[in-house]
Protein backbone atom coordinates (compact mmCIF):
# COMPACT_ATOMS: atom_id res chain seq x y z
CA UNK A 1 0.00 0.00 0.00
CA UNK A 2 1.21 3.49 -1.00
CA UNK A 3 1.15 5.95 2.02
CA UNK A 4 -1.21 8.78 1.48
CA UNK A 5 0.97 11.48 2.74
CA UNK A 6 -1.36 15.00 3.22
CA UNK A 7 -0.06 18.29 2.83
CA UNK A 8 -1.10 21.89 2.47
CA UNK A 9 -0.76 23.12 -1.16
CA UNK A 10 1.96 26.13 -0.75
CA UNK A 11 5.23 25.36 -2.20
CA UNK A 12 6.77 25.25 1.02
CA UNK A 13 4.76 22.74 2.63
CA UNK A 14 4.87 20.68 -0.52
CA UNK A 15 8.71 21.02 -0.21
CA UNK A 16 8.72 19.88 3.02
CA UNK A 17 6.26 16.93 3.24
CA UNK A 18 8.22 15.72 -0.11
CA UNK A 19 10.78 15.49 1.50
CA UNK A 20 8.76 13.12 4.40
CA UNK A 21 6.73 11.33 1.65
CA UNK A 22 10.25 10.30 -0.38
CA UNK A 23 11.57 9.12 3.18
CA UNK A 24 8.22 6.81 3.46
CA UNK A 25 8.03 6.00 0.09
CA UNK A 26 4.58 7.81 -0.24
CA UNK A 27 2.62 10.14 -2.53
CA UNK A 28 1.53 13.55 -1.52
CA UNK A 29 -2.24 14.56 -1.13
CA UNK A 30 -2.50 18.62 -1.27
CA UNK A 31 -5.74 19.55 0.74
CA UNK A 32 -6.44 23.47 1.12
CA UNK A 33 -6.78 25.09 4.81
CA UNK A 34 -8.69 28.17 5.86
CA UNK A 35 -5.21 29.90 6.27
CA UNK A 36 -4.67 29.21 2.73
CA UNK A 37 -7.61 30.87 1.65
CA UNK A 38 -7.70 33.88 3.95
CA UNK A 39 -5.49 37.14 3.15
CA UNK A 40 -6.39 38.14 6.79
CA UNK A 41 -3.56 38.09 9.00
CA UNK A 42 -2.86 35.21 11.03
CA UNK A 43 -3.60 36.47 14.56
CA UNK A 44 -7.08 37.31 13.32
CA UNK A 45 -7.62 33.63 11.96
CA UNK A 46 -6.92 32.47 15.09
CA UNK A 47 -3.19 31.98 15.09
CA UNK A 48 -1.74 28.39 15.47
CA UNK A 49 -4.10 25.36 14.73
CA UNK A 50 -5.44 27.49 11.57
CA UNK A 51 -3.44 25.76 8.98
CA UNK A 52 -3.70 22.41 10.78
CA UNK A 53 -7.18 21.93 11.05
CA UNK A 54 -8.31 21.13 7.75
CA UNK A 55 -5.02 18.06 7.10
CA UNK A 56 -6.63 16.62 10.98
CA UNK A 57 -9.82 16.40 9.37
CA UNK A 58 -8.65 14.53 6.62
CA UNK A 59 -6.81 12.37 8.52
CA UNK A 60 -9.30 11.53 10.68
CA UNK A 61 -11.87 10.74 7.82
CA UNK A 62 -9.57 8.52 6.24
CA UNK A 63 -8.52 10.37 3.20
CA UNK A 64 -5.02 10.30 4.11
CA UNK A 65 -2.76 8.34 6.10
CA UNK A 66 -0.30 10.63 8.02
CA UNK A 67 -0.09 14.35 7.15
CA UNK A 68 2.88 16.65 7.53
CA UNK A 69 2.50 19.97 10.22
CA UNK A 70 5.49 22.81 10.29
CA UNK A 71 5.47 21.98 14.33
CA UNK A 72 5.25 25.29 15.13
CA UNK A 73 1.84 26.21 13.56
CA UNK A 74 0.35 23.21 15.76
CA UNK A 75 -1.64 23.95 19.09
CA UNK A 76 -0.05 22.45 22.12
CA UNK A 77 -3.19 20.79 23.20
CA UNK A 78 -2.77 17.14 21.82
CA UNK A 79 -6.03 16.10 19.31
CA UNK A 80 -8.02 13.65 20.21
CA UNK A 81 -7.56 10.21 18.17
CA UNK A 82 -4.11 11.32 16.31
CA UNK A 83 -0.82 11.29 17.23
CA UNK A 84 2.28 12.53 16.52
CA UNK A 85 4.22 9.97 15.09
CA UNK A 86 7.74 11.39 13.94
CA UNK A 87 9.37 14.47 14.71
CA UNK A 88 12.44 14.20 11.99
CA UNK A 89 15.95 16.11 12.40
CA UNK A 90 15.23 19.69 12.82
CA UNK A 91 16.17 22.23 9.54
CA UNK A 92 17.99 25.49 10.79
CA UNK A 93 15.68 27.10 13.66
CA UNK A 94 16.86 31.12 13.61
CA UNK A 95 15.29 33.87 11.77
CA UNK A 96 16.68 35.31 8.45
CA UNK A 97 16.72 38.96 7.62
CA UNK A 98 16.58 39.63 3.97
CA UNK A 99 17.25 43.13 2.80
CA UNK A 100 16.55 44.93 -0.16
CA UNK A 101 20.29 46.60 -0.29
CA UNK A 102 21.74 43.33 1.23
CA UNK A 103 22.62 45.26 4.63
CA UNK A 104 22.10 43.55 8.06
CA UNK A 105 19.57 44.87 10.52
CA UNK A 106 21.83 47.27 12.26
CA UNK A 107 22.77 48.91 9.38
CA UNK A 108 18.92 49.47 7.85
CA UNK A 109 18.19 53.44 7.55
CA UNK A 110 16.09 54.85 10.27
CA UNK A 111 12.39 54.64 9.11
CA UNK A 112 13.02 51.67 7.45
CA UNK A 113 9.79 49.34 5.98
CA UNK A 114 10.39 46.27 7.77
CA UNK A 115 7.70 43.19 7.09
CA UNK A 116 7.03 41.17 9.24
CA UNK A 117 3.23 39.27 10.84
CA UNK A 118 4.79 37.43 13.82
CA UNK A 119 3.73 39.46 17.15
CA UNK A 120 7.29 37.47 18.60
CA UNK A 121 9.49 39.19 15.67
CA UNK A 122 7.88 42.47 15.63
CA UNK A 123 8.15 42.63 19.67
CA UNK A 124 12.01 41.67 18.67
CA UNK A 125 12.40 43.85 15.96
CA UNK A 126 11.18 46.99 18.31
CA UNK A 127 13.43 46.03 21.09
CA UNK A 128 16.33 46.34 18.85
CA UNK A 129 15.70 49.13 16.44
CA UNK A 130 12.93 50.97 17.70
CA UNK A 131 13.01 53.59 14.31
CA UNK A 132 12.12 50.99 12.29
CA UNK A 133 8.47 51.11 10.36
CA UNK A 134 6.96 47.56 10.99
CA UNK A 135 4.68 46.52 8.26
CA UNK A 136 1.99 43.36 9.03
CA UNK A 137 2.47 41.28 6.29
CA UNK A 138 0.96 37.84 4.71
CA UNK A 139 1.53 35.81 1.94
CA UNK A 140 4.01 33.03 0.95
CA UNK A 141 8.10 33.01 0.37
CA UNK A 142 7.66 34.55 -2.60
CA UNK A 143 5.30 37.01 -2.28
CA UNK A 144 6.87 38.45 0.64
CA UNK A 145 10.22 38.49 -1.40
CA UNK A 146 8.86 40.21 -4.34
CA UNK A 147 8.03 42.94 -1.95
CA UNK A 148 12.21 43.58 -1.82
CA UNK A 149 12.32 44.38 -5.37
CA UNK A 150 8.83 45.96 -6.28
CA UNK A 151 8.57 49.50 -7.26
CA UNK A 152 5.12 49.88 -6.35
CA UNK A 153 5.62 52.84 -3.10
CA UNK A 154 2.84 50.79 -1.29
CA UNK A 155 4.18 47.35 -1.28
CA UNK A 156 7.99 48.05 -1.08
CA UNK A 157 9.71 46.81 1.53
CA UNK A 158 13.71 47.45 2.52
CA UNK A 159 13.62 44.35 4.99
CA UNK A 160 11.23 41.31 4.99
CA UNK A 161 11.54 38.64 8.45
CA UNK A 162 11.45 34.68 7.46
CA UNK A 163 11.93 31.71 8.79
CA UNK A 164 15.47 30.36 7.34
CA UNK A 165 14.20 26.93 7.61
CA UNK A 166 11.20 27.84 5.01
CA UNK A 167 13.91 29.37 2.57
CA UNK A 168 16.13 26.85 2.71
CA UNK A 169 13.66 24.34 2.13
CA UNK A 170 12.59 26.07 -1.17
CA UNK A 171 16.28 26.94 -2.03
CA UNK A 172 15.55 30.57 -1.65
CA UNK A 173 18.49 30.95 1.15
CA UNK A 174 20.35 33.39 -1.77
CA UNK A 175 17.92 36.12 -0.31
CA UNK A 176 19.18 35.95 3.35
CA UNK A 177 21.28 39.28 4.03
CA UNK A 178 21.85 38.28 8.00
CA UNK A 179 20.78 34.79 10.19
CA UNK A 180 19.80 36.43 13.83
CA UNK A 181 21.66 33.87 16.47
CA UNK A 182 19.61 32.25 18.54
CA UNK A 183 21.20 33.02 21.74
CA UNK A 184 20.18 36.81 21.39
CA UNK A 185 17.50 36.36 19.23
CA UNK A 186 15.14 33.17 20.10
CA UNK A 187 13.00 32.41 17.83
CA UNK A 188 9.34 30.36 17.42
CA UNK A 189 8.65 27.28 19.74
CA UNK A 190 9.77 24.30 17.50
CA UNK A 191 10.47 26.22 14.33
CA UNK A 192 12.20 24.77 12.08
CA UNK A 193 11.24 21.17 13.10
CA UNK A 194 8.30 19.09 11.38
CA UNK A 195 5.70 16.98 13.25
CA UNK A 196 4.02 13.80 11.07
CA UNK A 197 1.06 13.33 12.38
CA UNK A 198 -1.17 9.75 12.01
CA UNK A 199 -4.14 8.58 13.43
CA UNK A 200 -3.39 7.13 17.25
CA UNK A 201 -2.25 3.01 16.49
CA UNK A 202 -0.92 4.31 13.61
CA UNK A 203 2.06 5.63 14.38
CA UNK A 204 4.53 2.68 12.78
CA UNK A 205 3.82 4.09 9.49
CA UNK A 206 6.06 7.13 10.43
CA UNK A 207 7.79 6.18 13.59
CA UNK A 208 11.25 5.28 12.13
CA UNK A 209 11.63 9.15 10.93
CA UNK A 210 11.42 10.23 14.46
CA UNK A 211 15.12 12.10 15.66
CA UNK A 212 15.03 12.36 19.09
CA UNK A 213 17.23 15.11 20.04
CA UNK A 214 14.86 16.91 17.95
CA UNK A 215 11.44 15.64 19.30
CA UNK A 216 13.11 16.82 22.91
CA UNK A 217 13.84 20.25 22.00
CA UNK A 218 10.65 20.97 20.35
CA UNK A 219 8.78 19.57 23.15
CA UNK A 220 10.51 21.36 25.93
CA UNK A 221 9.89 24.50 23.87
CA UNK A 222 6.65 24.09 23.14
CA UNK A 223 5.93 22.73 26.88
CA UNK A 224 6.51 26.43 27.40
CA UNK A 225 3.94 27.62 25.50
CA UNK A 226 1.63 25.26 27.17
CA UNK A 227 2.47 26.28 30.86
CA UNK A 228 1.88 30.27 30.05
CA UNK A 229 -1.65 29.02 27.96
CA UNK A 230 0.00 30.93 25.49
CA UNK A 231 -1.81 32.14 22.09
CA UNK A 232 -0.68 33.50 18.99
CA UNK A 233 -0.89 36.82 20.21
CA UNK A 234 1.95 36.08 22.69
CA UNK A 235 5.23 37.15 21.83
CA UNK A 236 7.21 34.43 23.07
CA UNK A 237 10.50 33.04 21.62
CA UNK A 238 11.98 29.59 22.49
CA UNK A 239 14.96 28.00 22.30
CA UNK A 240 16.13 24.44 23.64
CA UNK A 241 19.32 22.30 22.14
CA UNK A 242 21.18 19.25 23.74
CA UNK A 243 25.05 19.55 24.32
CA UNK A 244 27.51 18.34 26.70
CA UNK A 245 24.91 15.65 27.85
CA UNK A 246 22.47 17.90 28.89
CA UNK A 247 19.14 19.48 27.35
CA UNK A 248 19.11 23.09 27.47
CA UNK A 249 15.93 25.47 27.52
CA UNK A 250 15.73 28.87 27.19
CA UNK A 251 12.48 31.16 27.02
CA UNK A 252 11.91 34.87 26.49
CA UNK A 253 8.70 36.71 26.82
CA UNK A 254 8.52 40.25 25.27
CA UNK A 255 6.21 43.10 25.64
CA UNK A 256 4.25 43.92 22.50
CA UNK A 257 6.01 47.03 21.47
CA UNK A 258 9.56 45.67 22.68
CA UNK A 259 9.92 47.64 25.62
CA UNK A 260 10.60 45.01 27.97
CA UNK A 261 10.84 41.30 28.03
CA UNK A 262 11.93 38.54 31.19
CA UNK A 263 14.32 35.86 29.94
CA UNK A 264 14.85 32.02 32.22
CA UNK A 265 16.91 29.47 31.07
CA UNK A 266 17.30 25.81 32.59
CA UNK A 267 18.91 23.01 31.87
CA UNK A 268 18.24 18.55 33.07
CA UNK A 269 19.58 15.83 31.82
CA UNK A 270 17.66 14.48 29.42
CA UNK A 271 15.49 11.81 30.14
CA UNK A 272 12.01 10.93 28.81
CA UNK A 273 10.14 13.45 31.37
CA UNK A 274 12.67 16.36 30.74
CA UNK A 275 11.53 18.69 28.13
CA UNK A 276 7.60 18.61 30.47
CA UNK A 277 10.22 18.97 33.62
CA UNK A 278 11.98 21.82 31.89
CA UNK A 279 9.29 23.59 30.51
CA UNK A 280 7.54 23.85 34.06
CA UNK A 281 10.64 25.13 35.26
CA UNK A 282 11.39 27.75 33.22
CA UNK A 283 7.55 29.16 32.62
CA UNK A 284 6.98 29.20 36.17
CA UNK A 285 10.16 31.23 36.88
CA UNK A 286 8.90 33.22 33.36
CA UNK A 287 5.62 34.02 35.71
CA UNK A 288 7.41 34.79 38.51
CA UNK A 289 8.89 37.68 36.73
CA UNK A 290 6.09 39.37 35.23
CA UNK A 291 5.60 37.76 31.83
CA UNK A 292 1.70 37.90 32.17
CA UNK A 293 2.14 41.60 33.14
CA UNK A 294 4.19 41.92 29.86
CA UNK A 295 2.58 40.38 27.32
CA UNK A 296 -1.11 38.85 26.85
CA UNK A 297 -0.64 35.54 27.26
CA UNK A 298 -4.59 34.30 26.07
CA UNK A 299 -6.02 35.31 22.98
Amino acid sequence: MTLRIGTRASTLARAQAGTVAEALGGELVLIVSEGDRSAESLASLGGTGVFATALREALLAGEVDAVVHSFKDLPTTPAEGLSIAAVPKRADARDALCTRDGVELDALAAGARVGTGSPRRRAQLAARRPDLELIDIRGNIDSRLERLTTDDPERALDAVLLAAAGLGRIGRLDAVSQLLPLESWPTAPAQGALAVETRAGDERHAARLDHRPTRQAAEAERGVLARLEAGCAAPIGAHAFLEDGLLFLTARVYRPDGGEYVTSAHAAFPDDDAPAELAARVADELLALGAARLAPLHD
